[in-house]
């Protein structure tokens, strides 16, 4: 079966667009394959989150995910940083990296540029992604277009790997995410925490319509033609909306719906597609017990995958004992 592997950062209270950017393509891969998700932790600390935050943060994604529809009989949900064998072949792996390959890394020299100081973390990043992906044998990584280098950095050291201890490491192919919805913020924006202008995922109801109401809208009065592809509350309801629920609504634009009733269509229709993951996440929240022996039992599966290739990696490199 082929083996799709995803990650996911953890950075907090997720909103709807980071469910369309990175959470809803994670739950698809578990019907497309044998789908391995790990909460990448490890690389949550380039930024140097507080100790509190981040374990917060992994809480919140494992819930997330779990609530929005991941079902952990069908995918290896799990922590990267219960999988021992990850940082040993990060090493490794590193002596087969030549620095020139991370100075012409995208990510890092945007952030130079800027003006970031830039912490060795961020600087071997690659290596370590390189690692979370080749331990588990990946058939399959999807990755947006700001992922695509990292995928080719992989791919470059997995075949200086091989060509020197021979055909061990299982070459990764990149799917990359041509047309993943941006999601626009309540300002018109897309929507970023960064900006303040988010819907969170599990708001209550009432938050929920107070942040729809928000929603930035022209001057265009009830009965006067309005254009949808401009309209933020438009492309929020066709991000959920099937085909036909969109051009439904496209008509209802045409016709010259007012903004008011709108906003309150839109607000229905999301409360309606959130209320039963809102019901799971508030659920999982208050059994950490449950999310905790989720993730334990993915880590053991993902090391019964990962500790026999890195037995051999130790071997082929002259590492071990005699006997």
């Amino acid at each position: 079966m082929m083996r799709i592997l995803s990650g996911v950062q953890p950075s907090g209270k997720l909103h709807i667009g980071n469910y369309f950017g990175m959470m809803k393509p994670c739950i698809e891969l578990q019907n497309s394959g044998e789908a391995f998700i790990f909460i990448a932790d490890y690389h949550a600390l380039t930024s140097l989150p507080k100790p509190n935050e981040l374990r917060q943060r992994v809480l919140d994604v494992a819930i997330d995910l779990l609530a929005c529809g991941l079902d952990p009989e069908k995918a290896t949900l799990f922590r990267q940083t219960d999988i021992p064998e990850v940082t040993e072949l990060t090493w490794i792996l590193s002596c087969f990296t030549p620095k020139g390959l991370m100075e012409r890394c995208h990510s890092y020299k945007d952030k130079v540029a800027k003006g970031l100081e830039a912490n060795l973390g961020l600087f071997t990043y690659p290596v370590l992604m390189a690692s979370d992906i080749l331990i588990y044998r990946s058939n399959i990584v999807p990755v947006g277009k700001d992922q695509k280098q990292h995928l080719e950095v992989t791919r470059d050291i997995a075949t200086r790997f091989n060509n020197a201890y021979g055909d061990i490491l299982v070459m990764p192919e990149p799917q990359i995410k041509e047309e993943v919805s941006v999601v626009p913020g309540i300002d018109g924006e897309k929507m970023s925490k960064s900006y303040d202008n988010t819907i969170p995922l599990f708001v209550s109801e009432k938050k929920l319509l107070k942040l729809v109401r928000k929603i930035k809208t022209n001057s265009l009065e009830p009965g006067e033609p309005k254009d949808p592809d401009s309209c933020t509350l438009f492309q929020i309801h066709s991000a959920f909306a099937s085909a036909e629920e969109s051009q439904a609504m496209r008509q209802r634009y045409a016709e010259g719906i007012g903004w008011g009733e709108a906003k309150d269509s839109l607000f229905e229709y999301l409360n309606a597609h959130l209320r039963e993951p809102r019901e799971r996440y508030l659920a999982l929240m208050e059994d950490p017990g449950y999310i905790e022996d989720v993730l334990k039992k993915g880590a053991e599966r993902a090391r019964a995958e990962a500790a026999p290739l890195m037995d051999r990696l130790r071997q082929s490199v002259g590492l071990g004992r005699f006997a």
